[in-house]
């Protein structure tokens, strides 16, 4: 996510940051390369320039020449503007009216709309414990209707029974009804899209909107369009006076233009963002955290959070327990592993660690880790369950064995378990503190 970006912007600012005095001239020069970096990673040319125009009057004032570290001065600097531009805050869904709540997504044919509806419709029940009804208005494109009922299907949240060739503002007033009458607090409508915008498409949205007073109007754009999902939005919001965007694909190769400029041209900001194929791969969209990862600053709040949500409250117990007892586990140390891949690629999770996105850009090095995470756990699968609760079993000839069971060598054994056991180590020095705090907590 946003690596063409956040490699020129990083490469740049690293430079900077080295500088123990900075002067107009390095100002300047420093000021081009992020200008050149935005503009090569599609960022709307007025949004360059007053992004430009705000950190040079910053970097030109008194908070850079009379701080100690100019060079990290200017950074922060860039940083903070990065993060007005992206919005400042998140922006949180409107759902305080009387249900059923009415969230339409709108957009182009081929931006997500049909998945985003029912990524959308897990984060509600997940996060807010809403109980929403999709809704397929879509009647043009072959299997639409079909397609988001097996997706409503998988995620077991209800599909509205929509007929084709049935009147899409006809379609939005039954099932609203419908929610009325059968206790579901949201509707969530996937409307249908055309390769461009069109008169005919926007009469049939505004219809909608007009019929139904929808309390959520999300525009899903495709970020991989970079410049083209900027104008998409612009065009979209004078329609439909639009609440906010969902910017999908963000897990391919965008460079971070469309995310950059959004907010900045329409007034209206991005309210999610979708990070994978999967139906729970949908984020808010953090202003400040979005900066910090562009910036390679990392993203640990994100990344709590996923681990909470990954760590049910009495597994996280129980290996504290464990880990206190000094009782960790080649078991618990499969238990960690599976955990850890529930959180997504590898390569997305080093990214969110402050000094860890050089590493997540080293294909090679992400491909040999989540290869050696598999071969970990069938080495620990090929064991015996007495054998994962105490490793000093395992002798020469039970390697030999488990080596052949998980069609790996001995070398690979010997290797797993020697990580086991440095993890182990570890854990036992938590444990360690964890009782020294415990101790301590006694006579405060």
């Amino acid at each position: 996510m946003f690596e063409g970006i956040s490699e020129k912007l990083n490469t740049t600012l690293k430079k900077i940051r080295g500088y123990g005095k900075l002067s107009e001239e390095n100002i300047e020069e420093s000021l081009r390369e992020v200008r050149l970096s935005l503009l090569e990673a599609d960022v709307n040319f007025k949004v360059v320039r007053d992004f430009i125009a705000s950190v040079k009057e910053r970097a030109l004032g008194a908070e850079v020449a009379e701080s100690l570290s100019p060079g990290q001065q200017f950074v922060k600097i860039v940083h903070e503007e990065l993060i007005n531009v992206l919005g400042e805050k998140s922006s949180e869904l409107d759902l305080n009216a009387a249900p059923p709540v009415i969230i339409m997504l709108v957009g182009l044919q081929g931006s997500g709309k049909t998945t985003s509806s029912s990524k959308l419709a897990t984060y509600l029940v997940k996060n807010l414990k809403r109980k929403p009804l999709l809704v397929p208005a879509d009647i043009y494109r072959p299997a639409a209707i079909e397609q988001l009922k097996v997706l409503g299907e998988s995620i077991d949240v209800p599909v509205y029974d929509t007929q084709q060739g049935s009147d899409p503002v006809d379609i939005c007033n039954d099932a609203k009804k419908h929610a009325e009458l059968n206790g579901y607090d949201t509707v969530i409508i996937d409307t249908a899209g055309r390769l461009h915008i069109d008169q005919e498409l926007m009469d049939e949205l505004i219809s909608i909107k007009n019929s139904l007073s929808p309390q959520e109007i999300l525009l899903v754009a495709d970020a991989m369009t970079g410049q083209d999902a900027v104008n998409v939005s612009e065009n979209f919001n004078e329609a439909l006076d639009i609440n906010g965007v969902v910017l999908t694909k963000m897990d391919g190769d965008a460079r971070g233009g469309a995310a950059l400029s959004i907010k900045a041209v329409t007034g209206k900001p991005i309210k999610f963002f979708g990070t994978g194929e999967k139906l729970d791969a949908l984020e808010v969209f953090h202003p400040d955290r979005i900066a910090s990862r562009i910036l390679g600053m990392g993203d640990v709040l994100t990344l709590i959070e996923k681990a909470q949500d990954v760590f049910e409250e009495k597994q996280a117990e129980k290996m504290a327990k464990k880990i206190i007892k000094k009782q960790f586990s080649l078991e618990d140390f499969k238990e960690s592993i599976i955990a850890m891949n529930k959180l997504g690629p590898l390569e997305n999770v080093t990214d969110m660690i402050p000094g860890m996105k050089n590493v997540s850009k080293n294909a090679k090095a992400m491909q040999l880790a989540e290869s050696e995470l598999k071969k970990s756990i069938a080495i620990i699968n090929s064991m015996t369950p007495r054998e994962r609760r105490n490793h000093a079993l395992l002798n020469g000839s039970r390697r030999k064995r488990i080596a052949k069971g998980s069609g790996t060598r001995v070398e690979d054994v010997n290797k797993m378990i020697k990580n086991f056991m440095q993890m182990q180590k570890m854990m036992k020095n938590m444990g360690k503190m964890g009782k020294l705090a415990n101790k301590m907590m006694k006579y405060m």
